[in-house]
């Protein structure tokens, strides 16, 4: 979050961008030249009003611009009671110092109807966090079958242990994951250890409090200072001891070694050799690659792996990341987004532990250098096989006041993978689920309806979400996949998958804590284009164990449980 205006090298940065992308470019597909909005193959319908969901979110702040206010907006989109329907749980902010409301701030729970409406069961499921909500991951860290729900918070954060009867316990004392009173960011599931129980890596933002809050004033208006301003904090590695406790291996595992101002995390194997790594996006400073020994001890490799910065050797203030493999060559890659002056960096994985920057050459649109960007995800609406980007934007201030490039509220965009390791700005042409004009923070993409086709939930700072329906039109098939753990986590967080359908073999991993400090995607979803059928699903289960499963019919939920397929 740099505040500093456009000055001669984000220009020149800028100038340099468009010539490479004009040098790589490739056709333009009709759509993205004007063409009827009905051409375009991705329909996204936005049906917030009539779905029940009346939660409004509130960044606590009452114009002193606290740097809390800004980065507050997080979502998780899981299946809290197991009915096979995927429910919504929004955090909010709480009142920061001199704040007062008119009504209760606190996080809320929606439960999924199966018809696009949503019941409140906030109160029932007893998980309205109070604290001023950061950031939030899911994951079955008991392995007893259902989802628990961790929450960083400014303060204290919150674990919410399931019941498995539509309702939590608080257990963050017993459990020892408070992680004291910082400033809370992205979170991620995952077996660092591959004991078979999921720890957790708790990122912390800066060293924010009341006392040492730095306010900005342009032009008489107060702004919020950026990270800039205060002291990163090193972020926190708690081991499960699988008996309901976690135990602080931050300084013995490594991780206290580098310090940073944490956003988002993202835990997967980024070199696929077996264990899970941890990639940081840090706020203004290079990013961070956690390397895994495959025993729980840690280094920092972000400058090795090409991640830490951009192609012209600039950190970014990275907000979001999602990983995919967007190119269909058995690689996940990695989308940062950042700050106003910064286009979103595409890292494509090169094999080897190796990254590099093809932002340009896979044409991300250049229009978004002028925004704040934030959630993101590589999804695939269409069904065809690629994966396109979804990528949430908005500022935290009346930016349009001193530049007229942005402004607080903006639209979101949607760019469609043609399918040649490039992307299309459709987002004018998709429909009205890409219309509204907010400040969006965390967004989170599942299959909410059952119907195949993957939908989106974008949590917009200060004000209600959106809902978005897919209603693309498509003879193109699917599958999803749920992986049932037995003998490693209930979820097989770590997993690594591949499916080959229709000559093409695509491959994802079951990731616990994405997009903006958010968490979507436990069921696992590939568009199958023509192909009506899968010839073969391969799991790598965490531990190593693969299995095959062989032929499958599309347009199916499977649940894939370990040790029922055959072996490798």
């Amino acid at each position: 979050m740099q505040r500093a205006a456009m000055n001669r090298f984000t220009i020149l940065h800028y100038i340099v961008r468009l010539c490479v992308a004009a040098l790589g470019a490739a056709p333009i597909p009709a759509v993205a030249r004007g063409q009827a909005a009905g051409e375009c193959p991705i329909r996204l319908a936005d049906v917030t009003a009539k779905s029940g969901i009346t939660f409004r979110h509130h960044d606590g702040g009452s114009g002193q611009g606290y740097i809390v206010e800004g980065v507050a907006g997080a979502l998780a989109t899981f299946d809290y009671d197991n009915d096979g329907l995927i429910d919504i749980y929004f955090l909010s902010g709480a009142p920061l110092k001199g704040t007062v409301v008119d009504r209760p701030l606190r996080a809320a729970l929606y439960r999924n109807n199966g018809d696009w409406t949503f019941a409140d069961v906030t109160d029932e499921a007893g998980v309205g966090n109070r604290g001023h909500g950061m950031g939030v991951v899911v994951g079955d860290y008991d392995n007893d079958g259902d989802q628990d729900i961790y929450v960083t918070n400014f303060g204290p954060n919150v674990l919410y242990r399931n019941n498995g009867d539509r309702t939590f316990s608080d257990v963050t004392e017993q459990a020892g994951v408070a992680n004291g009173n910082k400033v809370g960011a992205g979170a991620s599931f995952f077996d660092m250890d591959g004991d078979g129980d999921l720890d957790l890596y708790v990122g912390n933002y800066v060293n924010f409090t009341y006392e040492n809050h730095v306010p900005l004033v342009v032009r008489g208006r107060k702004y919020m200072a950026g990270p800039q301003y205060y002291q990163p904090v090193a972020d926190t590695l708690y081991r499960n001891n699988g008996n309901g406790t976690f135990t602080d291996v931050s300084q013995q595992s490594g991780i206290a070694a580098v310090v940073g101002p944490a956003m988002a995390t993202l835990a997967f194997d980024y070199d696929d050799d077996g264990d899970t790594d941890v990639f940081v996006c840090n706020d203004g400073q290079p990013n961070f690659l956690w390397q895994n020994d495959g025993k729980g001890h840690f280094k920092e490799v972000g400058v090795l792996a090409g991640v830490a910065y951009d192609f012209y050797g600039k950190a970014h203030s990275n907000m979001g990341v999602d990983c995919g493999d967007y190119d269909n060559d058995g690689r996940l890659d990695l989308l940062t987004t950042g700050y106003q002056s910064e286009m979103p960096v595409l890292y494509r994985n090169l094999g080897g532990a190796m990254f590099e920057d093809a932002t340009s050459v896979a044409q991300i649109t250049g229009e978004l250098f002028a925004h704040v960007e934030w959630g993101t995800g590589f999804v695939d609406f269409d069904n065809d096989g690629d994966r396109d980007l979804f990528i949430a934007c908005g500022h935290f201030d009346r930016i349009e006041a001193i530049d007229d490039r942005t402004s607080l509220k903006v639209p979101n965009y949607l760019l469609m993978n043609t399918g040649n390791g490039r992307f299309v700005d459709v987002s004018k042409q998709a429909g009205s689920g890409m219309a509204p004009v907010e400040s969006s923070r965390g967004v989170a993409f599942d299959d909410l309806d059952n119907d195949g086709d993957i939908d989106a939930v974008v949590l917009n700072s200060g004000a209600a979400p959106t809902l978005i329906r897919n209603e693309s039109k498509s003879a193109n098939h699917w599958i999803e996949l749920r992986l049932q753990g037995t003998k490693h986590n209930a979820d097989g967080v770590g997993a690594r998958v591949r499916v080959f359908a229709g000559g093409k073999v695509q491959v994802a991993e079951a990731i616990a804590g994405r997009s903006y400090q958010s968490h979507f995607g436990t069921r696992l979803h590939f568009g199958l284009g023509t192909a009506e059928k899968v010839e073969k699903i391969e799991v790598r289960w965490p531990g190593g164990a693969v299995e095959t499963f062989s032929r499958a019919e599309a347009g199916h939920l499977l649940v894939l449980k370990e040790g029922s397929g055959e072996k490798r």
